[in-house]
């Protein structure tokens, strides 16, 4: 069971905008860049993002089965500890903590230091603040490399610190403000989505698109139509993540068993859906060549600038911004119950176990903005980010794999809700994600061995803290 003093003020509505607002940061806006140029041409972009909306479908509904049965605050963290034993959910725990959730929120919290800069040119990411250090790249095989590194505080970095401190410390008092701050801004993001769409799809762009296919530049070969299929995936699949982030909190949710699974239906078709209009608005607004090069890749704010002039750039910095902050308030307000629920478990630090008198773990929303701050003053978040893909994917195969294994072995237990279409839903999201897996091995490998990696240091630390795990 979970803390006790943990309270349900979460609704459905509440759940919903929780789940959308974590997934609709600013990769919708960025992505499609380097997914046209790897693919080459508008239908490649539309059948990976079409790819990846079945694959998020698909995972969440058969996480709605498992949120149905374990109704606790931890969410994916529980259903792999109860799935596989606390060594799996240590594991997963230890990869979250150190990169998933606060890597993710580090580098969400400097692109809206960036994205500041276009209506404060002194917020930058070029200027000093103190001293610095450039860390050259280091290559470690002829496939792996890593870095460059740029370490130290940045005027953009310092903006994305006062974020993340100012977030965590609003949510400090309950899950009720912090999920009425997540309902606004959620809502001003869908609309802002919204409007984009439906302005790519009313107005005529004032120059046509170019309709030929991008071609690299450097004459590299294109790779296999369904292997850059599967490569382009951490992009679409980065953007479209964090829909798990409503499992986290399921001690705080109304009537968990079903709030959950349904919110997880609603707000990722709604998200995914919102996605691919987009992307279809790129297309017609910017052409594959057009989107290729977009300027440090901001395909969203060259398309809104395409159709309304040089305005449009500055009403899409403010959109994103209005965007990463809502994300930056799901994360925040979600990831903490995690290591709440670890440190429950004896596999995190004592003091995070403790709620507050609002009923918030307030340690693990502080060891967490710390953590974050720390990323940000390293500039790895990126690269980070690039390496935690595989794992991120691999974690969720464990999860629904955890499915048939659980109907298996205690089919005993409640369900409340079941994946629709099982057993070929779940297997579905199981082949496509393991092909994945398998096309970043190959064809990403400077992305994959990395990550595997950094969830393997977990070993020893979780050898370190096994004494004080509980059965």
């Amino acid at each position: 069971m979970s803390a006790p003093g943990y309270r349900r003020h979460v609704g459905l509505f509440s759940a919903t905008m929780l789940i959308a607002g974590s997934m609709i940061g600013s990769g919708v806006f960025i992505v499609a860049a380097d997914m046209v140029r790897t693919g080459h041409t508008g239908g490649f972009l539309l059948a990976a993002w079409g790819l990846t909306a079945i694959l998020t479908l698909f995972a969440a509904l058969s996480y709605g089965e498992l949120a149905g049965m374990f109704p606790q605050a931890g969410g994916q963290y529980t259903y792999l500890r109860e799935t596989y034993g606390p060594v799996a959910g240590f594991l997963y725990g230890w990869t979250f903590f150190v990169v998933i959730e606060c890597g993710t929120i580090a580098a969400v919290a400097v692109g809206f230091g960036k994205y500041l800069g276009s209506f404060f040119p002194a917020i930058t990411d070029t200027a000093w603040i103190g001293p610095h250090l450039d860390v050259p790249l280091m290559r470690v095989t002829q496939a792996i490399s890593v870095g460059p590194y740029h370490l130290g505080l940045t005027p953009s970095r310092l903006s994305g610190i006062a974020v993340v401190l100012f977030l965590s410390a609003v949510n400090l008092y309950g899950v009720k403000l912090g999920a009425r701050i997540q309902n606004l801004f959620t809502v001003a993001k869908i609309g802002g989505l919204a409007a984009l769409i439906l302005l790519g799809l009313l107005l005529k762009p004032s120059v046509a698109p170019v309709q030929t296919p991008f071609l690299p530049l450097d004459g590299s070969p294109a790779l296999p139509f369904l292997t850059a299929l599967l490569v382009v995936q951490t992009g679409s699949m980065f953007s479209a993540d964090a829909w798990n982030s409503v499992t986290f909190i399921a001690g705080e949710v109304k009537e968990p068993q079903r709030t959950i699974p349904y919110s997880l239906l609603i707000g990722t078709t709604t998200v995914c859906g919102l996605y691919f209009l987009a992307n279809a608005v790129y297309l017609k607004v910017l052409g594959p060549t057009g989107i290729a090069n977009a300027p440090q890749d901001r395909v969203g704010s060259l398309a809104l600038q395409v159709l309304l002039g040089s305005g449009g750039g500055l009403i899409m910095a403010g959109s994103i911004l209005v965007s990463m902050f809502g994300c930056l308030n799901g994360l925040v307000l979600s990831g903490a119950r995690v290591y709440q629920r670890m440190a429950e478990d004896g596999l995190f630090y004592p003091s995070a176990a403790k709620l507050n008198t609002h009923g918030v773990p307030a340690f693990g929303l502080w060891i967490q903005a710390f953590w974050t701050c720390l990323l940000t003053l390293t500039g790895t978040y990126g690269q980070l980010l690039d390496f935690v893909m595989l794992p991120t994917i691999l974690f969720y195969i464990l999860t629904v794999g955890g499915v048939f294994l659980l109907r298996w072995r205690r089919p005993e237990l409640d369900r409340p809700v079941r994946v629709w279409g099982y057993p070929v839903v779940p297997a579905l999201y199981l082949l496509g994600a393991t092909a994945i897996v398998g096309a970043l091995f190959i064809y990403r490998p400077s992305y994959s061995w990395p990550g595997l990696l950094l969830v393997a240091l977990g070993g020893p630390v979780y050898l370190a803290v096994k004494p004080r795990v509980k059965a």
